[in-house]
């Protein structure tokens, strides 16, 4: 778990608070709909309320979080809509980064590598969680090729975003496992200088992606209601049952 340091909490710095709260959703410690309590946050994290509700101003501002009066912040439940614009900014970023992959420094490349390895340990030992955080590093690692501080901090956000998409996928191995296979290809193609072959690679990926995303966002938007419907008219069901008048040992039990 991503957690502040005792120098970092003393300073109370809202930039780390929100780091820290972000990287949590990366690593899909902090799911869709989570409430995000400003008083146990600030606690556990060591700094003031204000600090905490700035951190959370900043998320809210990335599109991480929703805030409503009176009712607090909680992780946000992306939509069709959000997942149509984050695909638009990975094949713009990603695509990009293959083909500027020639004038990557080494060290870069080795690091985009070890995201693979990590991805592919955590399928071995089914630690799905770790799956898809791994396979989210090597995707910022492969956008790191491009050598922008300001697209890495962007796609730092993007990231976050992504994660929050995939948590409606009702099986996350099934889900997650066959990408990994396909980052490591891209990897090699990228490794082995075969630009193109890897482009068209990462192209297919992502169109694969998005549509299997969209739908399962999709689903759950139409279900989420539905369901909704049929516990609260169960409830009443049963309500109205229980409260009928029997005997006055039935309402003794009650």
């Amino acid at each position: 778990m991503s957690t502040l340091n005792g120098a970092a909490a003393a300073a109370g710095r809202p930039v780390l608070v929100t780091d820290v709260l972000r990287e949590r959703i990366v690593e899909g410690e902090l799911p869709p709909g989570t409430p995000l309590r400003d008083v146990a946050l600030s606690a556990e994290l060591g700094v003031s309320r204000n600090t905490l509700r700035e951190a959370l101003r900043t998320l809210h501002d990335e599109g991480l979080v929703v805030q409503q009066l009176h009712k607090g912040t909680a992780v946000k439940t992306l939509a069709a809509e959000d997942v149509t614009d984050i695909y638009l900014a990975r094949r713009t970023l990603e695509l990009s980064a293959v083909d500027a992959s020639p004038l990557a420094p080494e060290p870069l490349l080795d690091a985009m590598e070890a995201k693979v390895a990590a991805a592919e340990l955590a399928v071995d030992i089914e630690a799905w969680d770790k799956v898809g955080t791994a396979s989210l590093r090597f995707h910022q690692s492969l956008v790191a090729l491009l050598g922008s501080a300001r697209l890495d901090g962007f796609f730092r956000v993007t990231i976050a975003q992504l994660r929050l998409a995939f948590a409606v996928m009702a099986d996350q191995g099934a889900f997650q496992a066959p990408w990994v296979a396909r980052d490591r290809e891209i990897c090699d193609l990228i490794r082995g200088g075969r630009r193109m072959d890897a482009t068209a690679a990462l192209r297919l990926y992502l169109d694969e992606s998005e549509r299997m995303v969209l739908d399962a966002v999709r689903a759950s938007s139409r279900t989420t209601p539905t369901t909704r419907t049929r516990t609260a008219r169960t409830t009443s069901s049963t309500s109205t049952t229980r409260t009928t008048p029997t005997t006055t040992a039935a309402k003794g039990k009650r």
